[in-house]
């Protein structure tokens, strides 16, 4: 056995579910070795495709990601697809072929790479200590919640193994202890305030019970970040996604908070849309397991609580549970859950219920009535994934979720052209939901070599194209102020040609009427994955999209 081999049977053991990659000669034989371990492999068409999907997969499916490219070029293919598993925080593992002769025409400086997208360099050194580096690039991976490059040299990999694959137990994973003046502050906080929010991000997606309850005590209101959109779907307190894609009405009452709680959630620019949602003298509260994590939030932070979501959360519903009769948070207790509050929330609470006017014709249909149309269309249960661009908000906004598992949004490096590898990982990791891709026009040309894998695959996808043409938020960026916009302006492109080119099939909706095709495909068999070529309107840029602008 080789040491190559040796690494790719230890992650396999260790509990490596699926791989994804695109195979050279230099990660031949651990791929090869991976696959012998029971681990499934998915070939992507594009090593970028390939760590998105990997992305994508952990974190639909709770396990850790794998990742397999080629030294130098399969590396340097994938750093986009990491850059964003990276600021994610992803568990993710990326095995690289590493040329370390810098006579090497494949040569590159792997772990500055790495390091410049936040990503942990690793190395398999050496043969006999080869597959100990290899778990600690797994435990690294899941325990600290890291993408992580572990390089492989070549030399390294061709040398024989001559250790033992008996691995050790992995550890069971206790979340550390919160500490107890951070926990007796935050019950302070909690007693003093009358209109409580929760904002939840990916973070507490594994929390929903604990928080629900816990809120229920303090009469908290209860919102998430665009990550964990649909953690609460089903409670009458549901604000649904806070930041740039909140409605009027959760905007309204999260900036009339007096305290505001972020679980697991970064509380950044879009999720507090520029800070515009925290009203002067609403306290902030940061529970998350970095206790570093407090300092990066993009308003100031009053109390910072390191500590497991779903933990933190249980210690205090425990405090808190028994409280006598008019006490802070006795029976009496309702902060901002009247009933005035729930019917709002009932009547004004989803995008879809604000009226508009739809501004259809002419050959192009209003992206809002597309959506609503779809939502209207597709089973509920479904897991969207969403592309970056100018359209992402109508999908975001008017196309409803079952669950926190039917939202998978890679974007914390906003690079367009993730959409289709992110709803493919995704799609593997939830087979049980029909997967819906939502792209642009230009981040779907981006992306295009992985229809094939869409096929190959037998994914029964549905994939809508937003295309007007353009790189719209360049365009209605820099529009009004008169700049030449030929640079990001295109002539027409018949993407449903292109879809049936690659096996799938297609529709081209220009109105309402045309979504009949869409209903066709639905009946079944649902034998090919379907492409939706929406050719939307574009007069105007979307308004959250403005919002998006003052961050740059």
């Amino acid at each position: 056995m080789i040491v190559a081999e040796a690494v790719g049977l230890a992650l396999a053991a260790r509990g490596a579910g699926t791989a994804f990659g695109v195979v050279g000669s230099g990660n031949f034989h651990v791929t090869n070795a991976l696959v012998a371990g029971g681990v499934r492999f998915v070939a992507a068409r594009h090593e970028s495709g390939a760590a998105t999907m990997a992305d994508a997969y952990a974190r639909m499916s709770g396990r850790v990601g794998v990742v397999s490219v080629h030294q130098g070029p399969g590396l340097t293919n994938a750093m986009t697809g990491l850059a964003e598993a990276a600021k994610s925080r992803t568990p993710l593992i990326v095995l690289a072929g590493e040329a370390t002769d810098v006579r090497s025409n494949f040569y590159v400086d792997q772990d500055a790479l790495a390091a410049a997208v936040g990503a942990v360099p690793m190395r398999v050194s050496d043969a006999a200590g080869a597959v100990e580096q290899a778990l600690e690039a797994y435990r690294v991976a899941v325990e600290e919640r890291r993408t992580v490059l572990l390089n492989l040299p070549l030399d390294v990999q061709a040398a024989p193994f001559g250790g033992t694959l008996d691995l050790p137990a992995p550890l069971p994973g206790e979340p550390p202890e919160a500490d107890a003046g951070e926990l007796a502050e935050l019950l302070r906080l909690l007693e003093e305030s009358r209109r409580p929010v929760f904002i939840a991000g990916r973070g507490a997606r594994d929390a929903r019970e604990e928080l629900t309850e816990l809120a229920g005590l303090a009469g908290a209101l209860l919102a998430t970040s665009a990550v964990a959109r649909g953690l609460f779907r089903g409670s009458p307190w549901d604000l649904d996604v806070s930041g740039g894609f909140a409605t009027p009405l959760a905007a309204e009452l999260i900036r009339d908070a007096d305290l505001v709680i972020g679980w697991g959630c970064a509380l950044n620019m879009w999720t507090t849309r520029h800070g515009s949602l925290i009203s002067p003298g609403t306290k902030v509260v940061k529970v998350d397991l970095d206790r570093s994590a407090a300092g990066a939030a993009f308003v100031p932070v009053d109390l910072g609580v390191a500590g497991d979501v779903a933990t933190v959360a249980r210690s205090l519903t425990a405090h808190l549970t028994g409280s006598p009769p008019g006490s802070a948070f006795g029976p009496a207790a309702k902060g901002s859950r009247s009933a005035e509050v729930a019917d709002r929330i009932q009547a004004e609470g989803r995008w879809r219920a604000v009226p508009y006017d739809d501004v259809s014709g002419g050959g192009r249909i209003d992206p809002r009535t597309l959506t609503i149309g779809l939502d209207d269309l597709l089973p509920t249960e479904r897991i969207l994934s969403i592309d970056s661009g100018n359209f992402m908000g109508y999908p975001s906004m008017f196309m409803d979720v079952p669950d926190e598992g039917g939202f998978c949004f890679t974007q914390a490096f906003q690079a367009i052209g993730l959409g289709l590898a992110t709803a493919i990982g995704a799609a593997l990791a939830r087979p049980d939901r029909l997967p819906v891709a939502a792209l642009g026009d230009g981040g779907a040309l981006m992306g295009i070599a992985e229809l094939e894998t869409v096929v190959r695959l037998g994914l029964p996808m549905v994939i809508v194209v937003y295309d007007d043409e353009a790189y719209g938020a360049e365009v209605h960026h820099f529009g009004p102020d008169g700049h030449p916009l030929e640079t990001v302006t295109f002539p027409p492109a018949d993407l449903a040609a292109i879809a049936r080119g690659h096996g799938l099939a297609a529709v081209t909706v220009t109105a309402a009427a045309d979504l009949t095709g869409v209903a066709e495909w639905l009946k079944g068999p649902r034998d090919r994955p379907l492409l939706v070529h929406a050719k939307v309107t574009r007069e105007r840029g979307s308004w959250w999209l403005e919002e998006a602008f003052k961050g740059h």
